[in-house]
């Protein structure tokens, strides 16, 4: 006999209530939480509010024969507060809307949800509400998170200029290779349900596509060096789908050298495994949630030995293409061929 309670043994409000409970709320600017029929909030004054929304639909953007459900609940939340860093501002509050099908047990929600409180407590942002349903297709997560930033410094993708320096934090590619190793061991579990997944020699890549970490750290220290950015955004499409955004908003060119573009080496030895280009792994991948971001040149001394910003070109007049320069230093018209909704 199963263990797991069945959710119709809850309700939907006997759910809530019991996922209530753990939810701790951290922002001064939180009045009221769950429970009622609207959270109250109070934003500081002089701050600006930014809101981001995001879908994650079984089958499009997750698979949970290899994805974990707390891992999804944290990823959840991480890909949305990339959103709200891709801003320059920090997430206060977080709605969540769920639409779960019947085969799920409350466990395997209150798994979900430990996923989603402990991406809640590394990014200090407080669970304040949402909405559950069932549904008869796959499990879909919507979330919206709230976030703030002193007057005047939230950062927009339209405020690059020529010269500008293009930035991007971290290393790219790793989650699009920790995807492949994870439909691999899919299909040889398909082939044979016995055989156990082959991924130790692959933790970094396969951490990178299951548990991404948005990169609110990237704007504190870029605030402690007293640095705002000209524009930003965050890698979630892929690094030329971003540069082409980024060049579109702002109404410039760029030239993005292929040298100093950084991917981490247990990237390369993946991307050499499946005899792909590591390359355009970095360029077209997507999910890695890195902060693509613009800075003035005289921002040049304070970041060019910063351990984890790595400058990769530079922005160009409106007429220039957008181009890739090539280790031999031929200028090559960039392609996104990234993520692509519809």
């Amino acid at each position: 006999m199963s263990d797991l309670t069945p959710l119709h043994a809850l309700g939907e409000f006997g759910l809530i209530r019991r996922l209530q409970q753990k939810i701790t709320l951290r922002q001064p600017g939180t009045v009221l939480g769950i429970g009622d029929d609207a959270a109250i909030l109070a934003p500081t004054a002089g701050q600006e509010v930014v809101m981001t929304t995001d879908l994650l639909v079984e089958g499009v953007h997750f698979d949970l024969s290899f994805c974990p459900l707390k891992h999804l609940g944290y990823k959840a939340v991480a890909v949305n507060v990339s959103d709200i860093a891709a801003m320059n501002a920090l997430p206060t509050q977080l709605v969540l809307g769920l639409a779960v099908p019947s085969r799920f047990s409350v466990e395997a929600i209150e798994e979900l949800y430990e996923g989603v409180r402990l991406a809640c407590e590394a990014y200090n942002v407080d669970l304040v509400g949402g909405d559950t349903t069932s549904t008869r297709t796959g499990l879909t997560l919507a979330i919206t998170v709230l976030g703030e930033a002193p007057a005047g410094q939230a950062v927009r993708r339209s405020g690059g200029k020529p010269t500008d320096l293009l930035c991007v934090s971290g290393d790219l590619g790793g989650a699009y290779m920790g995807l492949q190793v994870l439909e691999r061991e899919k299909q040889v579990f398909l082939a044979d349900p016995e055989a156990q997944p082959e991924l130790d020699n692959y933790e970094y890549v396969v951490q990178r596509q299951l548990r991404p970490e948005a990169r609110l750290d990237v704007v504190h220290e870029l605030r402690e060096l007293g640095l705002t950015p000209t524009s930003m955004i965050d890698v979630s499409d892929g690094l030329a789908s971003e540069v082409m955004h980024l060049c579109a908003a702002s109404g410039t060119g760029a030239r993005v050298f292929t040298d100093n573009i950084p991917v981490a080496n247990p990237t390369l030895e993946a991307a050499a495994e499946f005899n792909l280009d590591p390359l355009t792994c970095a360029l077209n991948g997507g999910e890695d949630y890195e902060l693509l971001f613009t800075l003035p040149v005289t921002a040049y001394e304070k970041i060019k030995n910063h351990p984890d910003i790595t400058i990769i070109g530079h922005l160009t007049d409106k007429d220039d293409a957008v181009s890739l320069v090539t280790k031999a230093g031929q200028a090559v018209p960039l392609q996104a061929q990234g993520w692509k909704a519809f």
